[in-house]
């Protein structure tokens, strides 16, 4: 099965997402993390958000970029979090994709979908808050949202989180 779970920020989906892979059953439990830690404050978030997976009997891959090429084992049930921070780190890491961003990132999903029973994606709503943004910010959000809505096609479920309220978009609720 796969899942495609957003919302805004501070929504809740994260904690919807986990609840998701969990409601699967007993599995091999991977977490692949994609925040890439720029500071000291993003070294202890990663390892506060760790520690609080470990107890969900979780193992945490980081993967920054080059989704296709991860080493996860077959038959377990993932939960990728956060399709928007692969997406910038894609974009503007060195040896990340860089304008084959989209691309990358999908064959990346394609590649978890044949190895993996379950895969659960959490990605950001960006798109509504009527903005206009600079040409870079604008590219950005055209990528996520290229590839949100490539996932969305290709996924049994798609569901938003609002004010912590899981409201299924696509499928019926796992």
């Amino acid at each position: 099965m796969f899942l495609v779970i957003t919302g805004g920020s501070g929504s809740g989906k994260s904690a919807y997402a986990e609840q998701c892979v969990l409601d699967f059953g007993p599995a091999e439990r991977i977490y692949i993390a994609t925040m890439y830690p720029f500071d000291e404050e993003c070294d202890r978030r990663i390892r506060r958000h760790r520690e609080m997976r470990r107890q969900k009997q979780f193992s945490t891959l980081e993967c920054y970029t080059g989704l296709k090429t991860a080493d996860i084992p077959e038959d377990s049930v993932v939960l990728l979090e956060c399709m928007s921070n692969l997406t910038a780190n894609e974009m503007y890491q060195e040896g990340g994709a860089g304008g084959q961003t989209v691309e990358e990132i999908l064959a990346g999903i394609c590649y978890l979908l044949k190895r993996v029973r379950h895969l659960v994606v959490v990605t950001n709503e960006i798109f509504s808050d009527g903005i206009d943004y600079d040409s870079e910010t604008m590219r950005y959000q055209s990528y996520l949202g290229q590839i949100n809505s490539e996932m969305g096609r290709m996924a049994d479920q798609v569901t938003e989180v609002v004010y912590g309220i899981p409201i299924t978009v696509k499928g019926e609720r796992a």
